[in-house]
Formats: structure tokens, C-alpha cells, sequence
């Protein structure tokens, strides 16, 4: 499923959190653990210490891969560490494409501090640029990789079938059940709640959502549940992750330049900021 996880770390307790998952899914998957501190560009680093001028953050990125390395390895994890000058989420993404990476771990900061609010800005651009699905663990997560109970929320939208495509996978490689959850908004489908169209619009995404998808898993030998609820997508599918004991979200977002009707930051940040369970998000293909 995945053969090469990159886990970018600043060392801080956000990150120390997403390090435990990260090197789970990489011993889940048999995949190589890259380990990467970007020694921030735009921050000064330098100073002069006994006559010679040190990096101060390059020094400080080598203890902190370092230590997460030998974490690794002691849980019988392949690693490699690295550290680079540049700008964060730009060298992140760049050292996705340049190392073939096919999963990012990364954490997020806790519920109270602001920068929980914006996810962080280098959270926040990995998610919306990298060319691999990048799984956000928040700090108050206590599920454990691999998940046993795997949420999928799904529209049929080319965002969320690469989301259910994802999912399957991990369920196949895990031996989780996968459970794909539609949600209908009224607001947004201008459909009147208790109506006869509501039963209409459950069929369609019977027929048109879940049928094919459950035919797919049948065939990988994963277990289905299935659900359409209705209300807002972030609350029902919150409720949901509560309500069944759910230890993984995917979700899926378009490309770059061709984020949905969703727009990235109306479902799949506000679930980052607001569920208590890690929150992978995957791209559609830009082919």
C-alpha cells in the first residue's frame, strides 16, 4: 500500500504525537520512514559561536531526526534522516516528488491554540499541494495505526472517489471495515428535509455511490457499512466518528486549481479541526 512514508518534524509535542503514527504505518505497511526538518530560510539561524558561524536550526534538526530515527528503528522501522534548508511546506512537497514518497505524516497544534485555527500554515499548504495523500494526526488523538474502523465520506465527486479508493486500500492491506458515509445538504441539493426527494436522493446514492463501491470491496474481500445522513457534512460525519468508534477519516479534494464546489477548507480542514481521530486527505488525479 504504501512503500515510502515521509514524517516532516519541528520536534514539537504536535509532531512527537503524528511520530508514533507514523512510524505504526510505516511498520504496518513494511515502508521506509523518511524523517525530515526543514531548516527554515526565512527565519535568521545563524550566529557566531567560538569565532565560527553555525546554523543554530540545522544543528538543532540534526539532534531532532535524530531522535526520531533511532524511535524508529528501535521499533524495527527502516529510516532515513534528513535535514534541508528552505521553506517548509515548499521542500516538503518538493522532497515528496524527488523521493517518490506515497504517504506524509504530520501533526497539528492543540484545540486551544490559534494556530489550531488556520491548522497551521505549513499543515495547511502540505495538504493542499503535496502529490500524496497527507494523513493529519491531531494532538488529543489516542487511535492507533492500522485503524480497525475506517470512515469514508463520499458524493461520488472525482475528490471522493479517490478518497474511497484510498480507503479500500488501507482496509485491504489492514484488515479494517470500511464505512462510507454520504451526507445530503439540503441547502446545497435545495432539498426540502422530510420531502419525497430525500428517499429520491438516498436511492441515487445507493445506486450511483455505494453499489459500485461495495462491489469493488467485495472483490478485495473488505467489510462494508454504509450510511446516508443528512444535515452538515462536517457535523454528521463528526457524529459519526463518535458514534462508531471510527479511528481513521479519508476524505478526498480536487487539484490545486480545481478545488469542488467543497472548496478544501469548508470539509476537509474544518474535519482536521474538529475531530478527535486522524483526517487523511487525498487528491483527486489532475490527469
Amino acid at each position: 500500500m504504501y512503500d515510502a512514508i515521509l514524517f516532516p518534524t519541528d520536534g514539537s509535542d504536535a509532531a512527537e504525537t503524528a511520530l508514533d503514527t507514523a512510524i505504526a504505518a510505516a511498520g504496518a505497511h513494511d515502508a521506509t520512514l523518511h524523517v525530515l526538518y526543514v531548516a527554515d530560510t526565512n527565519q535568521p539561524s545563524l550566529s557566531n559561536v567560538q569565532g565560527r558561524v553555525t546554523d543554530v536550526l540545522e544543528g538543532e534538526g540534526r539532534d531532532i531526526v535524530e531522535e526520531a530515527g533511532a524511535r524508529a528503528r528501535n521499533a524495527g522501522v527502516e529510516t532515513v534522516e534528513e535535514v534541508i534548508q528552505g521553506g517548509p511546506s515548499r521542500t516538503i512537497c518538493d522532497y515528496v516528488d524527488d523521493r517518490g514518497v506515497d504517504l506524509v505524516v504530520m501533526g497539528t497544534r492543540g484545540s486551544r491554540d490559534i494556530e489550531r485555527i488556520i491548522l497551521g500554515s505549513v499543515t495547511e499548504r502540505v495538504v493542499r499541494n503535496a502529490d500524496a495523500p497527507v494523513l493529519v494526526v491531531p494532538p488529543e488523538s489516542d487511535r492507533e495505526y492500522p485503524p480497525e474502523a475506517i470512515l469514508v465520506g463520499t458524493d461520488g465527486s472525482e475528490g471522493s472517489e479517490a478518497a474511497v479508493d484510498e480507503g479500500l486500500g488501507i482496509a485491504e492491506a489492514t484488515g479494517g471495515t470500511l464505512h462510507l458515509v454520504s451526507v445530503l445538504e439540503s441547502n446545497v441539493l435545495g432539498i426540502d428535509i422530510g420531502s419525497s426527494q430525500i428517499s429520491e436522493a438516498r436511492e441515487r446514492r445507493e445506486e450511483e455511490v455505494f453499489a459500485p463501491a461495495r462491489e469493488r470491496a467485495e472483490d478485495r474481500g473488505v467489510a462494508v457499512e454504509t450510511a446516508v445522513e443528512e444535515g452538515d457534512v462536517v457535523d454528521r460525519l463528526d457524529e459519526y466518528v463518535d458514534a462508531h468508534g471510527i479511528d481513521l477519516v479519508v476524505v478526498g479534494t480536487h487539484g490545486r486549481t480545481g478545488l469542488d464546489k467543497r472548496i478544501l477548507g469548508s470539509v476537509t480542514e474544518n474535519l482536521m479541526r474538529s475531530v478527535s481521530v486522524p483526517v487523511l486527505s487525498v487528491r483527486a488525479s489532475e490527469e
